[in-house]
């Protein structure tokens, strides 16, 4: 039987960087917050989505199953319009399947070198999805952030293609703005307002 009530939620990520921005934003639970790196044998989710909001629900399904608790899966995406919504679902692994993220910036620079400013907009999308421990999805939520690929990367506040990802009003990138910015524009802060307007644990 599922637990009636979560206890402790798990973020279905080893990235550190990734796991301390989702453990501040969901501080309004009032939860203790962990991830997969207090887990070390925990078998990795196997993806087969084809959409951002089907991985992170298949993700959290499959760790709570596994782990016997509630966890919470980002699913996270950037669109470019000139790439005709590249490199999307295949964010992290734009450049091959072992790709790094330092490759997969450079292939996406490389991917966007003949298109003028004007022509590099593009958007972060992230999804998320909670499972209970029956692995069962309860909750769902996304969110998005418009923005344009800069030529060369700025800042070192972020992680994967923050560097790149230019907030056109702000111009500056996603790792040159403070974290408290960040969870009001960016696209996990938002997609995590959405999921605890509709989510109580």
């Amino acid at each position: 039987m599922p637990n009636a009530r979560c206890e402790r939620l798990v973020l279905a990520t080893g990235n550190a960087h990734k796991a301390r921005e989702l453990a501040e934003l969901l501080a309004p639970l009032e939860i203790p917050v962990t991830s997969l790196a207090d887990f070390p044998t925990a078998q990795p989710a196997v993806e087969l989505g084809s959409t951002l909001a089907e991985n992170a629900r298949q993700k959290a399904s499959s760790y709570a199953l596994q782990l016997g608790e509630w966890v919470l899966s980002d699913d996270t995406g950037l669109e470019v319009d000139a790439l005709a919504g590249a490199p999307g679902v295949c964010s992290a692994r734009y450049a091959g399947p072992q790709a790094t993220m330092a490759e997969n910036r450079a292939k996406l620079l490389a991917d966007l070198d003949r298109f003028p400013d004007e022509k590099r907009t593009a958007r972060f999308v992230c999804h998320l999805a909670i499972a209970d421990p029956s692995g069962e999805v309860v909750a769902q939520a996304a969110g998005m952030c418009r923005g344009r690929i800069r030529r060369e990367p700025a800042g070192d506040l972020g992680f994967g293609y923050d560097s790149l990802f230019e907030i056109v009003e702000f111009h500056r990138t996603l790792a040159e703005i403070s974290p408290r910015v960040t969870a009001a524009l960016g696209h996990r802060g938002r997609a995590v307002y959405r999921l605890l307007t509709a989510w109580s644990p």
